[in-house]
This record gives C-alpha cells, sequence and structure tokens, in this order.
C-alpha cells in the first residue's frame, strides 16, 4: 500500500506543466499592443495563429483567461495572474540570454530622454540592461525634446526618447498618450481664475502649444505665470500655487491633481512618445539597449493608460 502511494506522487511530480515561452510571450505583446492584431503583426503570425496560441495557454492552465469585452478581449483574475507571471518569467528569460550573448560586449551608448519619466521607469529599464552588460559604459541625457533630436541628428546620441504630435518616418512609435490638465489639488480643482495662470517651458514646447490652443479655442484668457526650463521647476511652480499647466498623466508627481475637463477644463490632444535612431547603424550594444527600450516603456505605462483592443 505504501509502495502504491509512492508510486502515485512519483507520477504526479513527473505530470509537469511546462508553459511555453512564445505563447507566454505573444501573451505579454497583446497586452502591451492592445489587441491580438498589432501582436500578431509583432511576433510574425496571423491572428488566427495567435488566438489557436492563447486557447493553448487556456488549455494548460485549465481555466478561463479571456473574456469578451466588446470587440476585443479582456483578462479574467486568472489571466492577470498569469500575465503577471510571464513578464516576470520573460524578463528573466531575456535577461539570461543577453547575458550570456553579453559577456564580451563593451563600449558606450548614449541614450537621450525627456525628464518625465527619469524617476519612473527609466531606473528599471537601464538596471535590467546594465545587469546584462557590465562592461557597456551608458552615458544618460536628460534634456528637452528639441535638444535631444539636434544632438540625435548631429551623432552626438545614438537613442533618444521623445514626445511628438505624430512621429516622423525613421521613428518607432512606444504609447500614444492623453496630456492633462495638472495643478495643485487643494485649489485647482476648476477654472477658478480668469486669465488663467500657465505653468510652462519656452517655447518650441509641444505641451506649450497644446495648452494655449486649448484655450483659445474654449474662448478662455490666460497669461503665462511662470517659465522654467526644467520638468522640476514646472513642479515646484504648480505646488506653490503659481498656476496650471499640461504634461502626460504619468510625468506627474503623486500629489498634483488631473484637473477635471467635467468642471471646465478644455479638452487636449494626445501626444505620441517615440524611439528615434536617425538611421544610422547602431552598435551591438545599442540594438540591445533599443530592444531593452521597445520592451519596457509600453508596459510600464500601461498601468496609467490602459490600449483599447484594436
Amino acid at each position: 500500500m505504501h509502495n502504491s502511494i509512492r508510486i502515485v506522487q512519483k507520477n504526479r511530480m513527473v505530470m509537469q506543466i511546462n508553459l511555453d515561452m512564445d505563447v507566454l510571450r505573444t501573451l505579454v505583446t497583446a497586452q502591451e499592443l492592445g489587441g491580438l492584431n498589432r501582436a500578431a503583426r509583432r511576433v510574425g503570425r496571423s491572428q488566427s495563429a495567435v488566438s489557436q496560441q492563447l486557447r493553448k495557454l487556456e488549455e494548460q492552465a485549465g481555466q478561463a483567461l479571456f473574456r469578451r469585452q466588446g470587440r476585443g478581449l479582456a483578462l479574467t483574475e486568472a489571466g492577470d495572474l498569469v500575465l503577471r507571471y510571464a513578464r516576470r518569467i520573460l524578463e528573466l528569460n531575456d535577461e539570461a540570454i543577453a547575458a550570456i550573448r553579453g559577456v564580451a560586449m563593451g563600449g558606450a551608448v548614449r541614450f537621450g530622454m525627456p525628464s518625465d519619466f527619469a524617476e519612473t521607469w527609466l531606473p528599471a529599464a537601464l538596471g535590467r540592461f546594465k545587469r546584462a552588460y557590465p562592461s557597456v559604459r551608458i552615458e544618460a541625457s536628460v534634456d528637452r525634446n528639441t535638444a535631444l533630436l539636434d544632438r540625435l541628428e548631429t551623432g552626438q546620441l545614438d537613442l533618444v526618447l521623445a514626445f511628438e504630435r505624430a512621429p516622423r518616418a525613421e521613428a518607432e512609435r512606444l504609447a500614444t498618450m492623453p496630456m492633462v490638465w495638472i495643478g495643485r489639488e487643494a485649489v485647482e480643482r476648476r477654472i477658478v481664475e480668469e486669465p488663467v495662470p500657465l505653468v510652462l517651458f519656452e517655447p518650441p514646447c509641444l505641451f506649450r502649444t497644446a495648452a494655449v490652443a486649448a484655450l483659445d479655442a474654449a474662448g478662455v484668457r490666460w497669461r503665462v505665470a511662470f517659465t522654467s526650463p526644467s520638468l522640476a521647476g514646472l513642479w515646484a511652480a504648480i505646488d506653490a500655487g503659481l498656476g496650471v499647466t499640461v504634461r502626460t498623466a504619468s510625468s506627474r508627481p503623486s500629489h498634483l491633481a488631473v484637473l477635471d475637463r467635467a468642471v471646465g477644463w478644455p479638452d487636449l490632444p494626445s501626444t505620441c512618445l517615440s524611439l528615434y535612431t536617425a538611421g544610422r547603424s547602431l552598435s551591438p550594444a545599442a540594438n540591445r539597449l533599443k530592444d531593452i527600450l521597445v520592451d519596457t516603456v509600453p508596459g510600464s505605462l500601461t498601468a496609467v493608460h490602459p490600449p483599447a483592443d484594436a
């Protein structure tokens, strides 16, 4: 009897289910890009093949991972759990492969980005790169869009993340993000003062142009109350009650508020966050950092701006 029990337990240990790495990557890609069509294009499969992959994942999990939501699919509670584990599994897999291949890789990568993300996902993305390529020197620059793209064009940077209304032909769009009005929680919940005091970068600035155009279109008078060359300066001025600004919600300090359109704040357009390489041939290290940014940025923003299914 005891022998029989031991045999059954041994057989149970053999019956382990190994989740398919390709299927997990498809799941994560579909969630980050906002739909099966986009995921199919990214992974180089037909939509029917992607659907079949996800059905296989449900069979392995033994329960429903998706439910219909309008024209697309949404994750069930079990599906959300699988997604979280899938991200961890893929990150470890990719880090292991990168480390194996990057043992002898050296040199430097010159990377530019707006200050909006310097304290959010940047440490995680660059930390992941540095663990895989400890011999590569990262030269990161935080500046405004115009300055970063100018330095890219003159060969001073290898990769640049930049905000634009529409990305140029040579750019890879990573996310589309709505602009929002941002002010103090306690004071600036509605338009209480005209002309509206604006806290802005000096021109040229995409967000400045959008703020002024939205107020003009709504017939609301405005004035420039404060300008700063840095994002930290803008947040300090808003915190001091000097005015409001326009930015994306993902860059907003937690103690500042997104102002409600329902109480008078005019609609704003969206902006694209894009990755630029200026069409030059990249070094192996720069190419790998590019891959990590493409993998990391969209997923880091979905918590703030969940994508709509295609």
